[in-house]
């Protein structure tokens, strides 16, 4: 339609709106107990930065279960988003008006969302994230896995192998309450997952794809049983780096996927889904990092 506008007239127009938003005043940040050691600011700030989003800021704040519910209180319309680690991801469900598919999946929200009508949001970065880490290294579809774990992160790994794995995934656990638990969550994700002893983990090493989700030092001990020929480690440790594992893969010819690479990719979605940027800067965003963990 026109409305008596020239083009240059229009343009310009556009371009105020855009500047209003650049330099509008929003807020973010990182939630969880304990927090120091998030690199979340580092790699959020190194967005905004690259995105030229002058009037965004992104914090960091302590904040345990018990002490949520409050902090969601205080929150004023300044606030686009917040990620949030552990052990958040399941309490801050009851405090949304929504959950996406994908947090809904594996019961845990690590981004959340405010709408300018004031709705809370949850979503999970971390599924995706995997996808897209393994993905930047080739990695687009496998006929089986292994995991290694049972933890929160061992869930985001199964939803995203129920993404990319056509066949079986081994789990190795300790306990059968932690089998039971994957082989729960494998029926849940329609995934078809197979459950092993961790005395045996040895043998996870021969998959195409390993997922170690384990806390530091816990693989160690497998190192010395890496074939000779691996295919692809994905470690989602990122400090230290290299896990002795790691090191071991890479220096017997594997491709490996680290920690960092599966913060950056999750980092970078939640980017856009706070500040509505179509592609976030990954380049930047993993720099950042790699400097942030290299001076520490």
């Amino acid at each position: 339609m026109n409305d008596g506008r020239t083009t240059a007239e229009r343009e310009r127009e556009r371009e105020r709106a855009d500047e209003t938003v650049r330099v509008k005043r929003r807020r973010a940040a990182v939630l969880g107990s304990p927090i120091a050691h998030s690199l979340s600011p580092v790699l959020h700030r190194a967005a905004y930065e690259e995105l030229g989003l002058d009037g965004w800021t992104y914090g960091r704040f302590e904040v345990d279960e018990a002490g949520l519910p409050g902090f969601f209180d205080g929150l004023g319309e300044e606030w686009a988003g917040l990620s949030l680690t552990m052990p958040l991801k399941r309490a801050v469900i009851p405090l949304l008006d929504a959950v996406t598919p994908t947090a809904a999946s594996v019961e845990a929200v690590n981004t959340v969302v405010f709408t300018e009508d004031g709705r809370r949001t949850g979503d999970n970065t971390d599924v995706p994230g995997m996808v897209a880490a393994l993905r930047e290294r080739g990695v687009e579809s496998v006929e089986s896995a292994a995991v290694l774990g049972a933890g929160a992160t061992a869930s985001s790994a199964l939803a995203a192998l129920a993404r990319i794995c056509t066949g079986e995934v081994v789990a190795y656990v300790r306990g059968p309450e932690r089998a039971a638990e994957m082989r729960q969550w494998g029926e849940r994700l329609d995934l078809d997952v197979r459950t092993a002893d961790w005395a045996d983990a040895g043998q996870a090493l021969r998959a195409p794809l390993v997922i170690a989700t384990t806390p530091a030092g816990a693989t160690d001990a497998l190192a010395a049983e890496v074939p000779g020929r691996p295919a692809t480690l994905f470690d989602v440790l990122y400090e230290p780096w290299p896990t002795t594992l790691a090191a071991r893969w890479s220096a017997y010819g594997g491709a490996v996927v680290g920690g960092l690479d599966l913060l950056v990719h999750q980092a970078v979605l939640q980017v856009e889904q706070m500040t509505g940027v179509a592609t976030g800067p990954l380049a930047a965003m993993r720099h950042a990092g790699e400097r942030a963990l290299k001076d520490r």
